[in-house]
């Protein structure tokens, strides 16, 4: 907290105050009666150092001490209460003035007395802790005391050892004030830490009692509130006993599937009430122990007979134990049965399939021990000290497996408290637990008739009175079991038949909830049905369903983690999902959502809203993978067109090249003709030539000759270039590719670009030559292109490299430049149709594209490396005569390769 805050507050200064106060005068009454008890003390120092003025100083002492033991005594008056500030500083003064005087009165400057004056300023800071104030004038008021007894006296040669005596007075005046302060503000702290602690403690004990407040107004309410639950609850169930019991035989099985399922969620209700209202009775003091006559023997077969029919169910023997010795006891039977029905359902709720629950009674000494032992799941020992806390839960999470709300063995604790014993559990995770109750043993007078042990069965209408009724009533609920039968929990195996329903999944590890889910909305869905989180996911892979219903709290997976599963496939990110919980604040709502949900219904919720919010999701969908497949559709339609386009673009393209170099081809060809008719005349006149300029004139002619056969080459491969009606493929040399391209190109790579070739020995591509060269020809002008593009620095030169390799059975053809490179966002774009970054006019964008349908057709790959800036580098990859290529992987952190 902020010193200047907390200062402003009136409160917190009062309460400094009255600390300081109580502070300086125990310090003051402390430091008076140090001067009482040690000046009179120093006449011994006196009898050696001065004993011609030892009388003269022992009345000073003396006086000194009177004058003390009076401060002492006014410390304790109202008068030095008040003004305690008033009072240090003579403390200190009187001695010091009393030294003073002694150094005056004997050697002065170079009197040894001057160390008392050290003291009382050591003692003003170990003492009496004033603050910086006061002990600023303590140090100025001691020091000119000393001038003062120094001065009269003073000589030249005293002046080393009145500086000496001066300089570590002054000194120890600073170490007395530097500690002051220190000590000080630690103490302003310590103070305020302990004022804010007592500010907390105070505020605690406040909320405490407004806790406890809290708490029996909570007990009251439950007390309340569940009494009034139990008179509508119990005007349910009446009516539907009577339906089932006096009707059953006229309903149909889907109508009494429903009776059955509102009546057994009901007995469940009301055994939760009546654990509550137990609750409340003991925390207001208000339960009583009854103890009657109990035959323990039939009491526990009794408690047996009433878990047999889950057990077999669960396919887990259930046996009873009781020693002859234990006979008859005196007992409170209905806690007693509540104590051994919950430690019994509990092990039968954590034991697996094939198990054994052993219930057994004995004596040992003056207790009577009952234990409940099972070869359950077992608990961990981290958890056996919460075990028995009201609320507890070993898994208290959406997802876990087994429910309830932590009431059950806490209210066996606490019934075996109330009636003087004790209770205590062994366990071993996947071995078993056994909980023992240690109850003080009393054996039930002679004569006293034992309570009969039976299990409650339903009265016949009209033949119990209402109060019989409802005793019978409350009994069967307190047997009611609460843990859903084996059939009911399995993981079911759908046979979804065919037909136009939409298909449902519903996910709810609640059986019940399951049953009537199902019942309600199977006349308009194929419904699937799932257990837990995980069969949730799994079957919406499996069926696709149309929507999804999830419950939010399941085992394996909760709804939440579901729905975020599920959301993540692939195949099943767009199936809409509505979640079902009992939670509906605004929290769950938003995590729901974000985790993938499409909506959320608070239980209880309305059959009719439901129906409407399925229907509503169903259709949403169902247009959704209309409009999903028409996208599709127009997708691979504008493909389609796009390839189209391409391919009539090239055709038309290839066409007209192929009229324009026919057109060329035919001028070319005549002036050709007439200047080989030319050459044959002029070596036919050579003749006619002086004899030494015939080997001048024979070399201009052979130059002649090279130049025409040239142009008859350039013409050849244009007419072969621009015709692909031959399709023919063969073993290509790629050296005359090579070759072949860079002749097109000579015009803009001669004495421009410096080219390095390095070919493989006969190395040859399984394709057409022409469009080989189409391919090679486009690559290197791309090449050219990017090198114009790029300002070169000072010593750097512009460079291609054509390189040609076998590498693992595949013939590679590499064309690498040190051009301005490919930016990084335009790799994965450059061989689509018509995507070019030249500027209008200067491209179309189709040439890499021709590159890859061609590589393409040959069954090659063509990988792109680039750093933007620095080079790009395009590799051809063919199998050897037409081998089947693989996939390359990526080269570098800025290639991309191009699948074909």
């Amino acid at each position: 907290m902020d010193d200047k805050l907390i200062l402003s507050d009136p409160e917190f200064r009062a309460a400094l105050l009255s600390n300081e106060r109580e502070e300086r005068i125990s310090t003051g009454k402390l430091a008076s009666a140090l001067v009482v008890f040690l000046m009179p003390l120093g006449v011994v120092l006196d009898y050696f150092v001065y004993p011609a003025k030892l009388k003269l100083f022992l009345f000073v002492r003396l006086l000194c001490s009177a004058l003390a033991a009076l401060l002492w005594y006014l410390h304790k008056t109202d008068v030095g209460i008040k003004h305690y500030r008033l009072l240090g500083l003579p403390i200190a003064l009187l001695p010091a003035a009393a030294i003073s005087w002694m150094i005056y009165a004997t050697e002065g400057p170079v009197s040894p007395y001057y160390a008392g004056l050290n003291l009382i300023l050591l003692a003003i800071s170990v003492v009496v802790r004033w603050n910086v104030r006061e002990s600023l004038l303590a140090c100025a008021a001691v020091m000119l005391m000393y001038l003062a007894a120094a001065l009269p006296s003073f000589s030249q040669p005293q002046l080393g050892t009145f500086v000496n005596n001066f300089y570590f007075l002054g000194l120890t005046g600073i170490i007395m004030i530097a500690g002051n302060y220190l000590f000080n503000r630690l103490r302003f702290r310590e103070f305020v830490l302990r004022y804010e602690l007592n500010q907390n403690r105070a505020q605690l004990e406040e909320n405490n009692q407004k806790l406890k407040q809290l708490d029996e107004a909570k007990g009251r309410f439950f007390a309340n509130i569940s009494h009034e639950l139990r008179t509508p609850l119990t005007l349910l169930l009446a009516p539907l006993e009577s339906l089932l019991n006096r009707f059953k035989s006229s309903f149909d099985e889907e109508t009494r599937n429903l009776l059955v399922t509102m009546h057994s969620n009901g007995m469940r209700l009301l055994k939760l009430i009546n654990d509550l209202l137990d609750l409340v009775r003991l925390e207001s003091g208000r339960m009583v122990v009854k103890r009657e006559p109990l035959g323990m023997s039939d009491f526990l077969k009794g408690m047996a007979s009433a878990a047999r029919q889950m057990a077999n169910d669960k396919r887990i023997t259930l046996e009873t134990h009781v020693d002859p010795a234990v006979g008859r006891v005196m007992a409170d039977r209905d806690k007693l049965e509540k104590m051994i029905l919950n430690l019994q359902f509990n092990a039968l709720k954590f034991t697996p399939a094939g198990g054994r629950i052993e219930l057994r009674a004995e004596i040992a000494g003056d207790e009577l021990v009952l234990s409940v032992k099972d070869t359950g799941m077992g608990i961990s020992e981290q958890n056996l000290a919460n075990l028995f806390s009201r609320f507890w839960q070993a898994d208290d999470s959406s997802r876990r497996k087994y429910q309830g709300v932590g009431i059950g063995l806490a209210l066996v604790k606490e019934f075996t408290e109330l009636q003087g014993g004790t209770v205590s559990v062994q366990s071993e995770l996947s071995k078993g637990s056994t909980f023992t109750i240690r109850l003080p043993y009393e054996v039930a007078p002679e004569g006293a008739t034992a309570v009969e042990s039976e299990v409650a069965v339903v009265p016949a209408a009209g033949t119990a009175s209402n109060e019989e009724w409802l005793t019978n009533l409350y009994r069967r609920a307190e047997l009611f079991p609460g843990v859903a039968a084996v059939q009911d929990s399995v993981r079911r195996v759908e046979n979804v038949r065919n037909g136009n329903l939409p298909k449902l999944l519903v996910a709810d590890d609640e059986p019940d909830m399951l049953r009537f889910l199902k019942s309600q909305l199977s006349s308009h869905y194929q419904v699937i049905e799932a257990v837990d989180g995980q069969q949730a996911v799994e079957k919406a892979s499996q069926f696709l369903p149309d929507v999804i219903l999830l419950d939010m709290m399941m085992p394996e997976k909760d709804g939440l983690q579901a729905c975020k599963e599920i959301h993540e496939r692939a195949a099943t990110q767009t199936i809409p999902i509505i979640l079902l919980t009992a939670r509906a604040d605004e929290e769950t709502k938003l995590k729901a959502l974000s985790m993938g949900a499409s909506d959320f219904l608070p239980k209880p919720f309305s059959t009719t809203e439901l129906h409407v919010r399925i229907k509503n999701l169903v259709e949403s969908y169902s247009y959704q993978r209309k409009l999903s497949k028409q996208n599709t559709v127009l997708e691979n339609t504008i493909e389609q067109l796009k390839e189209t386009e391409t391919q009539l673009v090239q055709t038309e393209k290839l066409a007209s090249l192929g009229r324009m170099s026919a057109g060329i081809i035919h001028e070319i060809n005549n002036p050709l003709n007439f200047a080989t008719t030319g050459l044959y005349t002029l070596r036919n006149k050579v003749r006619f030539i002086a004899p030494e300029e015939q080997e001048e004139y024979a070399e201009i002619l052979k130059d002649v000759e090279e130049g025409i056969k040239r142009v008859k080459t350039i013409v050849s491969d244009l007419r072969s270039f621009s015709h692909f009606e031959n399709e023919q493929m063969e073993q290509v040399e790629v050296a005359d590719l090579v070759t072949a391209s860079l002749r097109f190109l000579s015009h803009q790579l001669k004495d421009q670009i410096q080219i390095e070739q390095r070919i493989a020995e006969h190395q040859t591509i399984w394709a057409n030559k022409n469009k080989m060269i189409n391919v090679l020809v486009n690559l290197i002008q791309n090449s050219v292109d990017a090198i114009e593009r790029k300002s070169f620095g000072d010593g750097e030169k512009p460079w291609l490299t054509i390189e040609g390799r076998i590498e693992r059975g595949r013939t590679m053809l590499v064309v690498r430049d040190n051009g301005e490179g490919i930016e990084p966002q335009n790799l994965d774009k450059i061989f689509d149709p018509f995507f070019t970054t030249k500027d209008v006019g200067e491209g179309m964008g189709l040439g890499l594209s021709i590159c890859y349908r061609i590589v393409q057709e040959y069954d090659g790959l063509i990988r792109v490396r680039s750093e933007h800036g620095q080079y790009c580098e395009f590799t051809l990859d063919f199998p050897l005569k037409g081998e089947p290529a693989s996939q390359s992987s990526q080269e570098g952190h800025t290639s991309y390769a191009k699948p074909v």
